[in-house]
This record gives structure tokens, sequence and C-alpha cells, in this order.
């Protein structure tokens, strides 16, 4: 019986949400995406909603020749293909990459949210079942091209974020970070998972990044909230919406800084060797709110969620917290409205040197729709950003704005070239410069 009213109650919303796409009762944006984006971005008054803007961008992945478009002066080549919802990339020492192919864990809808955001996912591309392991992909000749794959780690818990210290890997999965045994150059990995810590799994976000410390003795772990703004109740947010420090060898954990909604992509930043996170924000207040951002992570630094967004304004839908303001930390740029900037990576190529390559997955409520491309944001001696985000790779939309690709996770491999997994069209992307 739950399960029938809540279908009900499903195809209820579509309708509701159908009329509201389909007679253009979405809220428009009043700014362009690159005025909300930079250290200063303009922040509207918040236009709360009750029925959330919808436009999404419908998958359709690559048809024919099709492919993304590189920026002037950049080359654009297929590393892999046909692969099932890629979403992680991470290079070995010996230039082996692998990727995670990988999805939410199935998880029953416990509301009308849950069943409006189980069919706006479907529609993005995102509603596939998780494949659950990570590939190896060798390229042998160095020509740009990955000639040799093996099945690595299979049997996986919707993993994302991968990690090699030492002679152990450690994989995040939803709902723990767990380690293998690693001999260079293997190809697959049999042997049975060690777990270092459980984490909060499920949720509305699931993946689970991990970095390692440069002495490789500590993990930090990005772990999203369950909700929007907490309306499932605080006390399932505990030890989300964090990100977690994690002593690989006490397998402990402990908040290093919280008050991220869902910080995703993680970096480091090579002048000052801090740690960078790129976050997404929440929903439901507008097309130009709140901006998606990533921000250098400082030990106890406290960034707002649920209560503020970027720095200090008032969320008017949360019980407002004054105590926590004067320890409200801002952050650093700000990438965009609803662009879903998950993938992170310092690096340089060609004309775009030293500086943070960015994945923007693209918006599904926002109009128009945001992000869907690669952007480079260029850093300062300082180790802070110093200039506007520039386009790296465009063109994952098609002329009548259905989505060919949405791209995830980026990394720049050790020939200096970047590649970039993208989920919708199930292939890695290679971005080089000229030799």
């Amino acid at each position: 019986m739950r399960v029938k009213i809540l279908i009900l109650v499903g195809l209820l919303a579509l309708v509701v949400g159908g009329f509201w796409f389909l007679f253009g009762r979405a809220d428009v944006a009043r700014l362009s995406v690159d005025a909300v984006s930079g250290a200063k971005p303009k922040i509207t008054d918040a236009r709360k909603q009750t029925i959330p803007t919808i436009r999404i961008a419908k998958a359709v992945g690559w048809q024919d020749d099709a492919k993304p478009v590189a920026a002037p002066g950049l080359f654009l080549t297929q590393f892999a293909g046909q692969l099932d919802h890629p979403r992680w990339l991470y290079e070995l020492p010996n230039g082996d990459v692998l990727v995670a192919e990988s999805n939410k864990p199935p998880t029953p809808p416990e509301g009308i949210t849950d069943v409006v955001m189980g069919w706006l996912m479907n529609r993005a591309g995102a509603g596939v079942p998780s494949a659950n392991r990570i590939t190896l992909l060798r390229d042998t000749n160095a020509d740009g091209v990955a000639d040799i794959r093996s099945v690595f780690l299979k049997g996986l818990n919707s993993p994302f974020g991968m990690a090699l210290v030492g002679d152990r890997l450690f994989i995040g999965n939803h709902d723990a970070v767990v380690s293998f045994p690693y001999v260079p150059g293997q190809t697959a990995i049999t042997a049975r998972p060690t777990e270092i810590v459980k984490l909060p799994g499920g949720g509305n976000h699931w993946s689970k990044n991990i970095v390692a410390s440069e002495d490789g003795r500590l993990l930090y772990v990005a772990v999203g909230s369950a909700s929007n703004i907490g309306e499932r109740g605080m006390e399932a947010e505990d030890h989300r919406a964090n990100i977690l420090e994690v002593s690989i060898e006490a397998k402990t954990m402990r908040i290093f800084a919280s008050g991220l909604r869902n910080p995703v992509g993680m970096a480091w930043e090579p002048t000052s060797k801090a740690l960078w996170t790129a976050v997404n924000e929440r929903d439901m207040l507008g097309s130009d709110l709140a901006p998606d951002y990533m921000t250098r992570v400082e030990f106890g630094g406290f960034y707002g969620w649920p209560h503020t967004y970027w720095g200090g304004y008032e969320d008017k839908r949360v019980e407002p917290r004054p105590d926590l303001l004067q320890y409200t930390k801002r952050p650093d740029y700000a990438l965009g409205p609803h662009t879903a900037s998950l993938g992170l990576t310092f690096g340089s190529l060609g004309g775009f040197q030293n500086g943070m390559f960015v994945g923007q997955h693209g918006s599904w409520n926002r109009v128009p729709v945001s992000g869907y491309k690669v952007v480079f944001v260029p850093f300062g001696a300082n180790g802070y950003p110093n200039g506007p985000m520039r386009d790296v790779l465009t063109g994952f939309l098609d002329k009548d704005g259905e989505a060919q690709g949405r791209p995830v996770g980026v990394i720049v491999d050790k020939a200096g070239g970047l590649l970039v997994a993208d989920d919708v069209g199930n292939r890695i992307w290679r971005v080089s410069a000229p030799r």
C-alpha cells in the first residue's frame, strides 16, 4: 500500500512539475553565471520556492562522430569509451588510470521529494544501476588512447574516491573507507578489503571522495549532506556535510571542517600545500542562488550549512543560529549557481597555467541551465585564485539543449593531458596541448 501511495504521489508530482515546466512558471535567472562567480559574486535576494524550478538537460549521449569542443589551441581525443557511468579518476605512479564506474546505491524513496528526484536523475542519465567496479586503463604507446583495459576491482559498494599510500590502495565506498594490497603494474586485485572506518551511507549525496596527506598518515574524506537544508532532521546529518580526517594506522576519524553541504572534489594547492574542495550549495532559492564554490579548507572551519550561505547570508527556511555567524567562513571562489561543480584538480595545460580545473556536471534547477563544461581558474603565487573562470571543454549540450555528455572527475596525467570522466557519454576524454 505504501508503495502504491508513493507511486501516485510521484505521478501527481510529475504532472505538477511538468505543468510548471511547460508553462514557463519556473524562476528565471536575472544574473549571468559570470556575475555569480569569482571572489566577489553578486548575491541577490532569495526567491524561496515551494515547487522547485525544473530545467534539466535530457541525457541523449554522443551520436555519430559528435564530441566536446576543446578551447582554441588544445586537442581532444577519446581516451576510453564504452564505460558504465564513469564518475571518478585516479592515476597510479606507473601511469595506469583507474576509473570508478559507479552510481548511487539503491534506496527506497521516503517521500514525494525522493520520487521526483528519482525521475529527474533518470532524465539526466544518473538513474542507472551502479556497476560497483573500478576499471584499469593503460596507454602502452603514449598516443593518448588506452589500449589495455581490465576489471581492477569488483564487488564494491558505490565506490568513488581512490588514493594509493605506499603499498595500499584506499577506496571510498559510499558507506566505508576500505583498503587493498597493491603491487605496481598489476591489472587486477582479488584480495578481500580491509575496513578502515565506517561512513554515513546513502542519502542525497552518496559519493565519498578521498585524498591522502603528503606524509601518508591521514586520509581526508568528503561527505555530503543527506538533504538539501536539513529537512530530514539534523540527527540524520551526523558526520555529514563535512570533510573528515582519518588516521590510517589508528582507524579513527574526526571532523576536519564542517558546514560544507556537498563537498566532492578535493585537491592540494602546491604553493601553500593547502587542501581545497569544490562544494555544491543548496537548492530552491531561485536560479541565482546559492553559488557553488571552491574554497581552501581550514581545520575547524565552519562554512555555514545549513543556516547560512556565502559566508553569512541567512537561509530563512532554517532555524537561525546567530551564535554561529561570527565563526562562519566565507568561501574563496564562487563557481556559478547550480553548476554542480564536482571535479577538481590543480595543474597546467597549454595556455591554462597554474590553476584549478573544475568539472561542472550541470544544473537541473536553473533557467537557463548552467555548467555542463570544464572550466579553469588561475591561481596566484599566494596560493589563491587571481582571475576569472575560463572555458576549457564545452559542447556537452547539443543544439537542442540536450546532454550528449556530463563531465565529472578531472585529473592531469603524467604526460600533461587533462582527463575528463563523462558519465552520460560513458567515455573519458583527453585534452592536450601541442608538444
